[in-house]
């Protein structure tokens, strides 16, 4: 069975935001907005999004 991925987007600035939803977003490796990046579905990953669900748009690959 093949591993679920997603794709991240980031969709909204940074500027504003607390010190760790900043943190987390670089820990996603996202720099621009409109950059995107896959990962494997993970636990963890699923906390980093939750933490900046209103800055990334979220979706299955």
């Amino acid at each position: 069975m093949a591993e679920n991925t997603v794709k991240v987007t980031l969709i909204k600035s940074t500027i504003g935001c607390l010190k760790d939803q900043k943190a987390t977003v670089e820990s996603l490796g996202l720099k621009k907005i409109g950059q995107s990046k896959v990962f494997s579905d993970s636990p963890a990953l699923q906390g980093k999004l939750f933490k900046v669900k209103h800055l990334v748009k979220v979706e299955n690959v």
